[in-house]
């Protein structure tokens, strides 16, 4: 098995970077946000998993080995492959997806293309017991937050949920937690 692997970056796409590791150019398929921050050149250190099939040999790269076991265990619900998991971390942040397993909220998974309700009910009860409080994260109230307001405002007007969820994730933690805030900064993210 491939745990993990280091190389620089020969050509990537949205959704996949061909990484050259002594001379040998291996395609590590990763999150659309890693895809889309990394430059041709860059060094680059991912966790993996590998997957081998009849018809199919592919490597799947992670920043952390969180993020990884996320994915494992996306796996492991029944109707979710390896592109479907990848495409939930690529969606949801990690903070995004706790949360919604620990308070029971699908409507988060189903901001998922190709998840819908019952897929989300899926991951919930699948997952639900393997992702505690106990791990340290607190469970928040039930209301939305402004970040969750933020996103549900970015994809009304028009923004895909990948590029609303990142400019979310690239506020600057400074900024106050208002909706109005938070919104008018997000906005700018997309005019950098």
């Amino acid at each position: 098995m491939i745990a993990s692997i280091s190389g620089k970056v020969q050509s990537k796409s949205q959704d996949s970077l061909v990484l050259d590791v002594q001379g040998i150019g291996l395609e590590v398929a990763v999150t659309t946000s890693l895809a889309s921050e990394k430059e041709i050149g860059d060094i680059v250190f991912l966790y993996t998993h590998l997957i081998v099939r009849e018809d199919l040999l592919a490597l799947y790269g992670f920043r952390t080995l969180e993020e990884k076991r996320f994915f494992l265990l996306f796996m492991g619900v029944e109707g979710i492959g390896p592109r479907l998991a990848l495409a939930i971390l690529s969606t949801l942040s990690l903070d995004n997806i706790r949360q919604a397993i620990v308070s029971e909220q699908p409507e988060y998974f189903c901001r998922v293309p190709g998840i819908g309700r019952k897929t989300a009910q899926k991951i919930l009860i699948n997952l639900q017991g393997r992702i505690t409080a106990e791990a340290g994260f607190e469970v928040r109230k039930a209301t939305t937050s402004a970040e969750d307001q933020v996103l549900e405002a970015l994809v009304g007007l028009g923004y895909s949920v990948v590029e609303a969820q990142t400019a979310v994730q690239a506020l600057p933690k400074d900024v106050p937690d208002t909706l109005e805030d938070k919104l008018r900064v997000a906005l700018q993210y997309f005019t950098r």
